[in-house]
């Protein structure tokens, strides 16, 4: 098993899966292993490979993809798994980073569409979307709710590729319990190391149909600016962490209390 903060627990048939435990925070804890997960989507997911989050201990998956998403890709699990669908971008006449399947066999259109810095516009129209739509708030209010319930853990959060919306998720959540925002930015940038080879082979797929595979890479992977674009909307909107769980998600300081109880250990308070 990994021994290592962010260390990538290896499955053929799941991208991007780690555990959130293990950062040291500001006050001398740690976040606990083996409560929170956090991977791509589990449409790909083999029964050969379905034992791995039995393993884990997995009681609840959160999915933070579109309805649209959901149908088109369902998640393969185990029925004794529960199964939460929170919808991030219900809210978006865009959904931004959500259709890019659409473009791998069309070099034309992912020209026009991620062209000349487009795709970077994408991914932060899509960043901003998850500070400003009621959607958002609401999907992250009801994650962090469960969070908080320890008989819903350990759970596993996704996305579609576990990099964006998945990304927001797991970097507000370790920000609020403590983690030092140099290492919220480690464990984000985490996804270019353990996501993107094993995306080789749609880049590959790319290039056999004439398109250019640089063209993939803002969307595909992450940039520190994304992440970084996000903080300062928070900030700017809420002042702090703090503020924006009780602002922005309707958090206050007791269930942010609950959040660092459960999935902190060795916190001075």
């Amino acid at each position: 098993m990994p021994t290592n903060p962010g260390d990538q627990i290896r499955v053929s048939s799941l991208g991007n899966l780690r555990d959130l435990g293990g950062w040291p925070t500001r006050s001398s804890g740690t976040v606990k292993r083996g409560l929170l997960y956090r991977s791509a989507g589990l449409d790909f997911l083999t029964p050969q490979d379905m034992h791995v989050l039995t393993d884990l201990g997995i009681r609840s998956v959160f999915d933070l993809r579109t309805e649209a998403e959901c149908e088109a890709r369902p998640d393969q699990l185990s029925p004794s798994i529960a199964y939460v669908n929170l919808d991030v971008f219900a809210d978006s006449s865009a959904a931004a980073v959500v259709h890019w399947f659409d473009l791998l066999n069309d070099p034309a259109l992912a020209e026009e569409a991620l062209g000349g810095g487009k795709a970077e516009e994408r991914i932060s129209e899509a960043y901003r979307d998850m500070m400003q739509l009621p959607s958002a708030d609401g999907a992250y209010r009801q994650l962090f709710l469960a969070f908080a319930e320890p008989d819903r853990l350990p759970g596993l959060l996704h996305c579609t590729t576990g990099k964006d919306r998945t990304g927001w998720a797991a970097a507000s959540l370790l920000l609020l319990l403590g983690v030092s925002e140099e290492d919220v930015f480690r464990e984000y940038l985490l996804t270019n190391d353990q996501l993107l080879p094993q995306l080789q082979p749609i880049f590959d797929q790319f290039a056999e149909v004439g398109g250019d595979p640089e063209l993939l890479v803002p969307i595909l992977g992450v940039r520190r600016e994304y992440l970084q674009m996000a903080i300062d909307e928070m900030t700017g909107r809420y002042g702090t962490i703090e503020g924006y769980f009780t602002e922005g998600l309707g958090l206050g300081p007791d269930t942010q209390d609950v959040l660092r109880t459960t999935l902190t250990i060795g916190t001075n308070r």
